[in-house]
């Protein structure tokens, strides 16, 4: 009963979210940008690596390894669902993205209390720089 309660919150938390990101694209375009990369920097690249093209230093250590998210195949899964990034992310809302390949590897990274604004700057952040690839 309580794996359910939780799988209806993560899919309203996921809802609401891409409800949010979805309102306008002037909302999108207000996204910090420097928040973004940083956050990106902080809590992704260790796996999908500064370019995002999963060379970060654990890629190869992960199983399967970490995708290459700048490929038409994701690029196109981007465009079809605007909210893949921010999913990832809240489906692990402690922020210990693919935590057993971290813990494995020593890695640790602190929890983040992620805001709406995080989540949007994140996703403007990797768009942009997938896009650009």
């Amino acid at each position: 009963m309580q794996a359910r309660a939780d799988t209806r919150l993560i899919k309203l938390l996921v809802s609401g979210v891409l409800a949010v990101l979805s309102l306008t694209q002037t909302a999108l375009c207000l996204a910090d940008n420097s928040n973004g990369k940083t956050l990106y920097l902080q809590r992704c690249a260790v796996c999908h690596g500064s370019d995002i093209k999963g060379t970060g230093p654990l890629a190869k250590k992960s199983n399967p390894p970490t995708p290459d998210l700048t490929t038409a195949a994701f690029k196109k899964r981007l465009h079809e669902y605007p909210g893949v990034i921010v999913s990832s992310v809240i489906l692990r809302p402690n922020g210990n993205l693919i935590p057993k390949t971290l813990q494995d590897n020593g890695v640790k990274i602190a929890p983040h209390a992620w805001s709406v604004k995080d989540f949007r700057d994140l996703h403007q952040y990797m768009s942009e720089v997938i896009s650009n690839k």
